[in-house]
C-alpha cells in the first residue's frame, strides 16, 4: 500500500499490526561518472521489487531523500542536513506513525551515512516510548539484509559495498544506463585499513579524489540485476519475519 495515494480514513482503517517501512536514501555526490540521486534510485528499485510478494500487508511511506552526506559535502551537488536535524526527522517521522496507533515502523535504509542515524533515531525513540511493550522498531539497509551477491556471480570483484562502486554502478546500469558516465577508465579506489580495529573519523575526499570508493571498472547490467535480485529477496524475507512476529518476542 502507498501512503502517498491514500486518503486519512482509508489509513485510520487499517490494522495498527501492518508494518510501515520508511525508505530513507539521500542525494550526494557519486564520483564523476554517477548521478547525485543513485542512492535513491537504487532504493526506490529495491523498494519497488518488493510490492508485488508483499501485495497489500505493508505501508510504504514516500521515499526521504534527504540523508546524512556531510562527510560528502566537499563535492557540488550534495545535499545533506546536519546531524542533530536529521536525527530529528528522522525520529519525527517515526512519531508520527506511533501517534496514529501504529506499531511496528521499519526503517529501509539505502545510504551508508545514514546508518548510526537511523540507529540512533530509533533508540532514543524507544526510549521516548519506554513504558510500551508491543513496539517494534527496526532500521536495515538493503545490502546487509542477507544474500551474497559473490556467490551468485563469482565474477564480483567486490565483496562489500563501496560508494560509486563496482556494485552501484552495475545497479544504475541496470535501471538508468543513460545517467552514467564513462566508468571503464575509472581507477580502483580500495576501501585502506583506516586504522582498524579502531573507528577513525573520516570525510570522503581523506579517502578519495575523484569521489568513488571500490572498482567501478568492473561493472556491469548483468550484475546490477544479480544485486537487485537478491537485495530485494533479503528485504523481503525481513519484511515478512515483521509481518509474522507475535508483538512481544525478542527473538523473532
Amino acid at each position: 500500500m502507498e501512503l502517498l495515494e491514500m486518503k486519512w480514513p482509508e489509513v485510520a482503517a487499517l490494522s495498527k499490526d501492518t508494518p510501515v517501512v520508511v525508505p530513507i536514501a539521500s542525494l550526494e555526490q557519486h564520483g564523476r561518472h554517477m548521478p547525485v540521486f543513485t542512492d535513491s534510485l537504487l532504493l526506490g528499485e529495491v523498494v519497488r521489487r518488493l510490492k508485488e510478494p508483499l501485495e497489500e500487508r505493508i505501508l510504504f511511506a514516500p521515499l526521504f531523500w534527504l540523508g546524512n552526506s556531510h562527510h560528502h559535502i566537499d563535492f557540488p551537488g550534495t545535499m545533506s542536513a546536519s546531524p542533530r536535524v536529521y536525527l530529528d526527522a528522522l525520529i519525527d517521522m517515526a512519531e508520527n506513525f506511533l501517534i496514529h496507533g501504529f506499531r511496528r515502523i521499519v526503517f529501509l535504509n539505502g545510504h551508508g551515512g545514514n546508518i548510526v542515524p537511523c540507529q540512533q533515531a530509533l533508540f532514543e525513540l524507544r526510549q521516548r516510548f519506554r513504558q510500551r511493550s508491543d513496539l517494534l522498531l527496526l532500521t536495515s539497509t538493503y545490502w546487509t539484509a542477507g544474500g551474497n551477491p559473490n556467490h551468485a556471480d563469482p565474477t564480483f570483484v567486490q565483496t562489500q559495498m563501496g560508494h560509486a562502486c563496482e556494485w552501484e554502478t552495475s545497479m544504475v546500469l541496470r535501471i538508468r544506463p543513460e545517467l552514467v558516465g564513462d566508468y571503464q577508465a575509472l581507477p580502483d579506489i580500495p576501501w585502506g585499513k583506516a586504522f582498524a580495529p579502531a573507528t577513525r573519523a573520516w570525510i570522503t575526499k581523506d579517502r578519495t579524489e575523484p569521489g568513488h570508493i571500490g572498482f567501478p571498472r568492473y561493472a556491469s547490467a548483468e550484475k546490477g540485476e544479480t544485486l537487485f535480485r537478491i537485495f530485494s529477496a533479503a528485504v523481503v524475507q525481513l519484511l515478512e519475519r515483521v509481518i509474522a512476529w507475535n508483538g512481544k518476542d525478542w527473538d523473532a
